[in-house]
């Protein structure tokens, strides 16, 4: 574990044999980088930034980089609280975990990182234990909620993946049928609209594997929810090249939704993807809790979950 500069920030870098993680204490203590050792893969998306600046409180998420794992929570559009007595309260673009100043705490003898941040305008503490053990990354999350009314919520990783034409989603064999959440999707249609899973037609008539990644010179973008929950808790990419595979896996009854985020150029030329187990669905806070599509912390109580980050290689 040591201090580093990375991308003009003071950085925390913890690395063992197997894997280099960065994580960037004045950035929300994002994730910044995931290096498999061995094939010097970066996992993580990178944009063409080579200075990085906070984001002060409510930024929009699409002015500010993009690279690397956020936090998201307690909404992932900007919305009004839906509920209690904090009603009305905007939640910001993304939520406002991603553009909070967090404290920390280091376990040199675990190889592990506490964060922690407190909303200054809802009634939580959000803390994330993250423990590097061999090739798992290993992450414990805990919402406390502060109120004496129930605290409905949405968590996601916006954990943004490098890939190319050669990447793969892998996913339990229940996930049979999406509903697209994406306005400027070219291929899905207008929200709402339902496919089938992998195997698509898209809006033009092409015939799609929404499971392979397509070139960034497909100049698309794509936001989908699966209609099923993942009752199994697991999730996956596979880079096809040479075996280089991330999953999740993670509490499914505590985090029984997944999204897929796919832009392939359509959205500020960015070309990655990303897998969001999430605890509410549909994006927008207000809309989930009025369908009971959220996670709920208790009155003064905790809403826990465990969180892994596994790199393995693969045979093809």
């Amino acid at each position: 574990m040591q201090t580093i500069q990375y991308k003009g920030l003071n950085a925390l870098q913890l690395e063992n044999e197997f894997l280099s993680l960065v994580f960037l204490p004045d950035y929300a203590c994002k994730m910044a980088s995931l290096v498999k050792k061995d094939s010097g893969r970066e996992f993580l998306f990178q944009s063409k930034q080579t200075h990085l600046t906070p984001p002060p409180y409510g930024a929009a998420f699409s002015a500010y980089d993009s690279s690397g794992f956020d936090e998201v929570l307690p909404s992932i559009d900007a919305a009004p609280y839906p509920c209690g007595p904090f009603q009305g309260t905007p939640v910001p673009d993304h939520g406002e975990v991603w553009a909070l100043p967090w404290q920390h705490r280091l376990h040199p003898d675990q190889n592990g990182l506490t964060a922690w941040v407190k909303s200054p305008k809802l009634p939580y503490q959000f803390t994330r234990n993250l423990t590097l053990c061999g090739a798992e990354i290993q992450l414990h999350y805990t919402l406390e909620n502060l109120s004496d009314a129930p605290f409905p919520f949405i968590w996601t990783p916006h954990c943004l993946l490098n890939c190319s034409a050669q990447t793969r989603l892998v996913l339990p064999d229940n996930l049979t049928e999406i509903i697209t959440v994406e306005h400027s999707t070219k291929t899905l249609g207008p929200w709402g609209t339902r496919h089938s899973y992998p195997h698509t037609t898209c809006v033009s008539g092409q015939t799609l594997d929404l499971a392979q990644t397509r070139p960034v010179t497909d100049q698309s973008c794509e936001k989908f929810y699966f209609t099923q929950k993942n009752t199994q808790g697991w999730c996956a990419i596979t880079h096809q090249d040479n075996g280089d595979t991330l999953t999740y896996r993670y509490d499914a009854d505590k985090v029984p939704y997944l999204a897929v985020w796919k832009t392939q150029g359509g959205y500020r030329g960015d070309y990655n993807l990303a897998l969001e187990p999430c605890t509410g669905e549909w994006d927008d806070i207000y809309v989930a809790h009025k369908i009971r599509r959220t996670a709920v912390c208790p009155p003064k109580g905790k809403y826990e979950w465990n969180f892994k980050m596994i790199v393995s290689q693969e045979s093809l």
